[in-house]
């Protein structure tokens, strides 16, 4: 009955995109494991809105740091954007923001029956700032969002949509009990997904 329990917990943790979760005790992993295993995240910008003007302002934005399956993420957050989106105007006055993307909106935490709030869940926060990519690195970016979004290749081209990337600085996980580990960015692209 055990060998069927740890059978059936591997099939599990196996069917997320970035493969099998990484132990607590591995931090920079856990944190490039959640950003490949999520499809969206939730961006902080400080809002260049009337009314809101310098308040903080969170909106979802769909990511992909490459293609779905184990060890094809680079790391890099990237985003389609458009100077019409309100969230895109507040990064044009400051394009400083931050990230948080959770195993929440995947089958893991439902399966093991964990609130998106519970540690377990495992979340990351990354602050730093988003830029467009460079023509060199543009192909990368289509590659990495449209194998994820596909809609996106159908988006209204009168928008203007570009490619940008989040400039990561910052890096704090959540996958445990007992706080935030912090990474720093160095160990972040150093470990291999």
């Amino acid at each position: 009955m055990a060998g069927l329990l740890l059978l059936c917990t591997a099939a599990l943790l196996l069917s997320l995109p970035g493969g099998a979760i990484p132990p607590p005790e591995e931090a920079a992993r856990m944190a490039r494991f959640v950003l490949h295993s999520c499809e969206w995240g939730a961006l902080a910008t400080l809002s260049a809105q009337d009314g809101l003007r310098g308040r903080p302002f969170a909106n979802i934005f769909s990511i992909s740091d490459g293609p779905p399956g184990p060890n094809r993420g680079s790391g890099v957050p990237y985003l389609y954007l458009t100077d019409m989106e309100i969230s895109v105007q507040d990064l044009e006055i400051n394009a400083n923001a931050s990230l948080t993307v959770s195993l929440a909106q995947t089958p893991y935490c439902k399966k093991h029956r964990y609130d998106p709030q519970n540690p377990l869940c495992a979340h990351i926060i990354f602050c730093g700032s988003i830029v467009k990519v460079n023509d060199s690195e543009a192909g990368l970016a289509k590659k990495a969002l449209f194998s994820r979004h596909p809609e996106m290749e159908t988006w209204p081209k009168d928008h203007n949509w570009f490619f940008a990337k989040f400039n990561i600085t910052n890096i704090w996980v959540l996958d445990y009990f007992g706080g935030l580990k912090i990474v720093t960015p160095e160990e972040y692209y150093s470990v291999k997904p």
